[in-house]
């Protein structure tokens, strides 16, 4: 039984590796530049069904926005989620603000902000603009305006102009220590995510 467990397995595998080379992502995704969406779909559905990574996410772009197919939620948040659990970080944004806005999905702040996060980490300034946000609204228990500046500070070092607009407007709510404790939060990040800062 293992033995041949362990054959299927490898035949899966041989199989999906064809399927994937049926498809061709750059192609799809100059297609899906010039709006000729049938030929995205057509270079990405096999690709994504396969597992791909890229592919996923323009089908989730495809479905999420109903270009050149009507536009389904539960389609959407599959491939998104299939390229977001494998690290794609726009994908991971996307998926953010569908669980945030309750498309497909019951509305959820704690899933939209755990996506948001991870976007976020990978120098998504969309992503970081929304944590900034979330930080900064003073009703919510969530309230902390370092970690708020924290986020629209690296977004606008990452040449978001929108946050630095919020950023400027946090700073002045925040005394001289916490303003300390964020620009070193700041540095410690941007330490920690160099290759985000080296054409800067």
């Amino acid at each position: 039984m293992r033995t041949f467990s362990r054959i299927f397995l490898g035949a899966s595998v041989l199989l999906f590796a064809a399927v994937a080379w049926s498809g061709d992502y750059k192609k799809g995704w100059n297609a899906y530049s010039s709006t000729d969406y049938a030929t995205a779909l057509a270079e990405w559905q096999e690709l994504a069904d396969a597992g791909d990574m890229n592919a996923s996410y323009g089908m989730g772009l495809l479905y999420g926005n109903g270009f050149g197919v009507e536009m389904n939620d539960d389609l959407a948040l599959k491939y998104y989620g299939a390229a977001a659990e494998m690290g794609h970080a726009d994908a991971q944004f996307n998926l953010a603000v569908m669980h945030q806005n309750g498309w497909g999905v019951p509305a959820s702040d704690e899933v939209a902000n755990k996506w948001y996060l991870l976007a976020a980490e990978q120098g998504v300034t969309a992503a970081q603009v929304s944590m900034g946000r979330y930080f900064a609204m003073d009703f919510l228990d969530s309230f902390d305006p370092i970690e708020a500046y924290k986020w629209f500070n690296l977004a606008a070092r990452l040449g978001d102009i929108d946050a630095v607009d919020k950023r400027d407007f946090q700073v002045a709510r925040m005394s001289p220590e916490q303003v300390a404790e964020a620009d070193s939060r700041v540095q410690a990040w941007m330490d920690d995510h160099k290759t985000l800062f080296a054409d800067r």
